[in-house]
């Protein structure tokens, strides 16, 4: 398991990839660790570090009452909620976590940079099929600074996400 990164950086948001890095070796998965410069968006994140904008992982929080839930899909396709929230079996409250829900209720991680694994949060999670179609995938790493190559059945596996098409059309 690699980590292209100097371990002695002390940002604020090193605690978030500490903790994925840790999740990541608990469950034997393999990945790679690459930091690269700060980035806002999946495809942002793909191109800085050289990868097909369909090959990065967006990450979306969703939030139904007081429950949470994880949406992951491709970088270049946008969330269908309708898909979403029927492949979820929710209610049409079930809708995008603000930025504040976010930053109180899961402080470890950069707003905005949530890794795609609901079992950190803890939450549910559901990950667009189109993932599969690739043999590694670029996830956000906690922060804006740092992303996860993985394998897309690994991230299913560790997650014990439920795969549906949850994208527009």
């Amino acid at each position: 398991m690699a980590r292209d990164r100097d371990r002695g950086a002390g940002t604020e948001g090193a605690r978030g990839i500490e903790a994925l890095e840790r999740f990541l070796e608990e469950q034997g998965v393999g990945y790679e660790t690459l930091e690269h410069e700060q980035t806002f968006s999946a495809t942002a994140e793909a191109r800085v570090v050289g990868v097909a904008p369909d090959h990065g992982a967006k990450t979306m929080l969703l939030r139904e009452g007081e429950d949470y839930r994880v949406a992951v899909i491709p970088g270049s396709h946008r969330l269908d909620m309708h898909k979403a929230r029927q492949a979820l079996g929710a209610s049409s409250k079930l809708r995008l976590a603000t930025e504040d829900e976010m930053d109180s209720d899961f402080a470890a991680f950069e707003v905005g940079a949530l890794p795609p694994f609901g079992p950190l949060l803890p939450a549910p999670e559901i990950v667009d099929r189109r993932l599969l179609e690739h043999e590694r995938i670029l996830c956000t790493g906690g922060d804006h600074r740092h992303s996860v190559l993985i394998d897309p059945e690994e991230l299913a596996r560790v997650a014990d996400a439920r795969l549906a098409d949850i994208c527009e059309d």
